[in-house]
C-alpha cells in the first residue's frame, strides 16, 4: 500500500490557464479529488459537460477513510463506469452480528431477498475508490470527453460574480485567477471553500472519539460487521471489526472524551489495545491510525448563488452507518444531470435548488439516524445506559427487540417522498417504488433493469408498450417496454404488485418521478415539466 499512497496520479503541471492574460472561464470547476469531487467530474463529462477539478494534492488518501459502500452507491458508480472494478476488489458482505459483553445477542442480513445485481455493502479502502475514478476519468480522457484534473492546485479565495464564481488558486509557479460559471465545493469536512465563503455548519458535537486502526493481519474471523457494546477488551465502551481487501481490518474503539488525541494516536499506545481485543498471539502490523469525534452537522443550505455544496463540505455524520460517501454519492447523483440541464438551457436555475431541496432532505435523514445511532452508542445518563443495556438483553431472546438495538443504522438510499419534482402516482402500486424513490434494480432475462436505464430520462412500460421515444420541453424521453412474458416475478413484485401494467417516468439519476396505469401522453409531458422544475409553465 505504501507504494500506492506515494505514486502520484494527477501530478502538477503547468495549465494554459496560467499564462492567460485574462482569467480563464470554465462551465464547471470543481474544488476537491476525493471520492464525490471525481464521481461529479465523471457524471459531467460523461454528459459532455467541460469540467476541471482543483486538488491541491496529487495523489490518493492515506489511510482506508471510508470503507463500506452501500448497495445505492454501487449502482450510481456502475452508471460511471467504474462499479465493477469496486466490487471486484472489495469485500462483499451482507451480514452484521451484534455483541453485549462476550456473548452474541443477534445477527442481521442487510439484503435477505434474491433479484439484485448487487451486494448490500462492500468493504474497499478509500484510496482504492479514488483510483479507479481516477483510472475512469484516463478512459475519459482518452475518449475525448472534456474533464481535466489539476493536482498541486490549492484554491485559495473564492468569490461571488453575478454569473458565476471567481477563484484564486495557487501553484508551485505562483497564483493564477480563474472563473466558473458553476463551482462545486467537494473538499472536505474542513472546506475551504466553506470558509472562504464565511459559511459554516450548524448540529451537533458528541462529546466522544472514537480510534480507528487499520491493521494488517491474518485472521478468521467471518466477512461480517461485527460491533460490541461493552467488550471485556475496552470495557464500558464499544468497539467495530470490519474485514477489508488485502488482509486489511478495520477496527473502531471507543475511547471516550477527555483525551490526549496525539498520544493516543501512538503506536505505543494503540498496539497494547489491539492486543487485549485480538490476543497477545495475534501477529498484526498498523498500516494507519487516526481518531474521529462523532459530529451531526450540515450546512443550512447546499447552494449559494453559483457555488454549490456537496460531499463531506455541506454534511458530516457518525461514521457508523457508513452514511458519509454513500451520502456523497447520492448527492452528485441528484445534481448532475441538473446542472446538465440548466447549462444547456433546458431548465430553469430553479431546478437546482431542488437539490439543494432534496439533499438538504437527504442529509436530515442522515443525521437523524446517526444521532440516534450515537445516542444508543454512547449513553449520556445513567438511565440511557440501563435502557440501552436491558435492550441487549433482551434481544439475545425475543426478536421484538432487535429493531431498538442500533450499532449504527445501515445507509440506505433516500426517498424523496416531498419533492416538488415528483408527479403523479397510481393508486394500487407497490409503495417501494413509488414516486422520490429509487429504482429497486431487478433481473431483466439476462441483464437488470438499472442496467438499461442509462443517463436519461426513461418511460419504463411494463405488462405493456411505450412510445420508442416522446419528446417534450426539448427533452427525449427513451421508452423501455417490457412485455407480459418477459417479466419475472421480482419485478413483478417491485413494480406491478396486483395490477396488469405500469407506466413509470424515470429521472436520469433513476429516481420515480411518476407513475401510471394507464398510458396518457399529455400526463407525461406534464410530469416532465414538473420534474424540470417548470411546473408552474404548464
Amino acid at each position: 500500500m505504501t507504494k500506492l499512497f506515494e505514486a502520484p496520479l494527477y501530478p502538477y503541471r503547468r495549465s494554459p490557464d496560467q499564462d492567460a492574460a485574462a482569467p480563464v472561464r470554465h462551465p464547471v470547476v470543481i474544488i476537491g479529488a476525493g471520492p464525490v469531487g471525481l464521481a461529479m467530474a465523471i457524471d459531467l463529462a460523461q454528459a459532455d459537460v467541460p469540467v476541471v477539478v482543483l486538488d491541491d494534492n496529487d495523489k490518493v488518501s492515506v489511510g482506508s477513510r471510508a470503507i463500506c459502500f452501500s448497495k445505492r452507491s454501487l449502482e450510481i458508480l456502475d452508471r460511471l463506469g467504474c462499479g465493477e472494478e469496486m466490487v471486484h476488489k472489495g469485500v462483499v458482505w451482507n451480514v452484521g452480528k451484534v455483541f453485549f459483553g462476550d456473548r452474541q445477542v443477534y445477527d442481521f442480513n442487510l439484503l435477505p431477498e434474491e433479484g439484485h445485481k448487487r451486494p448490500a455493502f462492500i468493504n474497499l479502502q478509500q484510496y482504492y475508490c479514488e483510483l479507479y475514478l481516477v483510472e475512469r476519468i484516463r478512459v475519459l480522457q482518452a475518449e475525448g470527453k472534456p474533464v481535466e484534473i489539476r493536482g498541486g492546485n490549492r484554491v485559495s479565495n473564492v468569490a461571488h460574480l453575478d454569473d458565476g464564481a471567481l477563484l484564486t488558486v495557487e501553484t508551485e509557479d505562483g497564483s493564477y485567477t480563474l472563473e466558473a460559471d458553476w463551482l462545486i465545493a467537494c473538499d472536505g469536512a474542513g472546506s475551504p471553500t466553506r470558509s472562504m465563503l464565511g459559511l459554516d455548519l450548524v448540529g451537533r458535537v458528541f462529546e466522544d472519539n472514537f480510534l480507528i486502526a487499520d491493521v494488517i493481519m491474518k485472521a478468521d474471523f467471518p466477512t461480517e460487521r461485527w460491533f460490541w457494546f461493552d467488550p471485556p477488551f475496552n470495557k464500558d465502551q464499544s468497539a467495530l471489526l470490519h474485514k477489508q481487501p488485502d488482509g486489511v481490518w478495520r477496527i473502531d474503539l471507543q475511547l471516550g472524551w477527555d483525551i490526549d488525541k496525539e498520544e493516543e494516536k501512538k503506536p505505543e499506545n494503540v498496539i497494547p489495545r489491539l492486543k487485549q481485543m485480538l490476543g497477545d498471539d495475534v501477529e498484526f502490523d498498523l498500516e494507519w491510525v487516526s481518531i474521529y469525534t462523532f459530529q451531526c452537522r450540515r450546512m443550512e443550505q447546499f447552494r449559494h448563488r453559483h457555488v454549490i455544496f456537496a460531499g463531506d463540505s455541506a454534511h458530516q455524520v457518525s461514521p457508523f452507518g457508513a452514511r458519509g460517501a454513500n451520502s456523497g454519492f447520492q448527492d452528485i447523483d441528484n445534481l448532475g444531470w441538473k446542472l446538465k440541464l440548466v447549462i444547456d438551457g433546458k431548465a430553469p436555475a430553479a431546478l437546482l435548488d431542488t437539490y439543494a431541496l432534496e439533499r438538504e432532505h437527504g442529509a436530515d435523514e442522515n443525521i437523524l439516524q446517526s444521532s440516534r445511532s450515537t445516542d444508543f452508542i454512547t449513553p449520556k445518563s445513567e438511565m440511557s445506559r440501563i435502557f440501552r443495556d436491558a435492550v441487549l438483553d433482551l434481544s439475545e431472546h425475543h426478536a421484538f427487540a432487535r429493531p431498538l438495538v442500533n450499532s449504527g443504522r445501515l445507509s440506505v438510499p433516500c426517498v424523496y417522498d416531498d419533492s416538488p419534482l415528483n408527479g403523479d402516482d397510481a393508486d394500487g402500486l407497490p409503495a417501494r417504488t413509488r414516486p422520490g424513490s429509487p429504482v429497486v434494480d431487478a433481473p431483466l432475462g439476462h441483464s437488470w433493469l438499472l442496467d438499461q436505464l442509462g443517463e436519461e430520462f426513461v418511460l419504463l412500460a411494463l405488462g405493456t408498450k411505450a412510445p420508442d421515444f416522446i419528446e417534450a420541453a426539448g427533452i427525449s424521453i427513451r421508452g423501455l417496454s417490457i412485455p407480459k412474458p418477459e417479466i419475472e416475478d421480482a419485478l413483478r413484485k417491485r413494480y406491478l404488485g396486483d395490477a396488469e401494467q405500469a407506466f413509470y417516468l424515470i429521472r436520469p439519476d433513476q429516481h420515480v418521478t411518476a407513475r401510471w396505469t394507464s398510458f396518457d401522453e399529455s400526463r407525461i409531458e406534464k410530469a416532465l415539466l414538473t420534474a424540470l422544475a417548470k411546473g408552474d409553465t404548464i
